[in-house]
């Protein structure tokens, strides 16, 4: 399956001009923000090779990154750890989600957004799509645009506590990570209300 255009039309055939795509990455880490994308793209310039980004090479997405850039309109957001910990994983991917769509210049008028149910403080009209990172092209565009930025945040964090091997895990509970939080401790930017985390404090 390859993400289409057909959302989109559909959303354009009601009388929708501006139409974003909505994803989140970052849900499952121990550690670092969840960061969200909105995409609207131009119909007539979409890049080449457009999927969800789990699906792409990191090459693959840092060209689409430059290309989406370059010719749609594209507004990122995060929510903290600290808000991550005080309102549970889901509301906070769906905050990062609504700063990412409030964060569009010019606002959009309809949102497609990746998963089986839209945020609560959702104030437009909207789709939620199952895999829609693998269906729509505007959702790909955006799990493209936040997984990059994501990975940029961490390996910052990376640089400033080294040892858990963010640089390559992006926070995510693999072996090194778990070992070294047993090593060398909970960091400000774990999540502590998650599961492993919370048992080592």
């Amino acid at each position: 399956m390859t993400p289409d255009f057909e959302f989109e039309r559909a959303a354009m055939a009601q009388g929708f001009a501006r139409i974003a795509g909505v994803d989140e990455v970052g849900r499952g880490p121990l550690a670092g923000p969840v960061t969200a994308a909105a995409v609207v793209l131009d119909p007539l310039r979409i890049p080449e090779g457009l999927n969800d980004s789990k699906r792409l090479t990191k090459r693959a997405r840092a060209r689409l990154y430059e290309e989406i850039s370059e010719v749609a309109e594209v507004s990122i957001a995060h929510a903290s750890v600290e808000e991550i910990d005080a309102l549970n994983i889901l509301r906070a991917s769906h905050l990062a989600m609504i700063r990412a769509l409030e964060g569009l210049k010019t606002p959009a008028d309809y949102a497609l957004v990746d998963g089986n149910m839209l945020p609560q403080d959702l104030v437009m009209p909207a789709q939620a799509i199952i895999k829609g990172d693998a269906r729509s092209q505007s959702i790909s565009a955006a799990s493209i645009m936040a997984k990059v930025c994501r990975d940029c945040v961490m390996l910052s964090l990376a640089q400033q506590h080294p040892g858990y091997g963010w640089e390559t895990n992006m926070g995510y509970g693999s072996k090194s990570h778990m070992n070294a939080l047993q090593n060398l401790g909970v960091t400000p930017h774990h999540r502590r209300s998650f599961k492993p985390v919370h048992n080592m404090l």
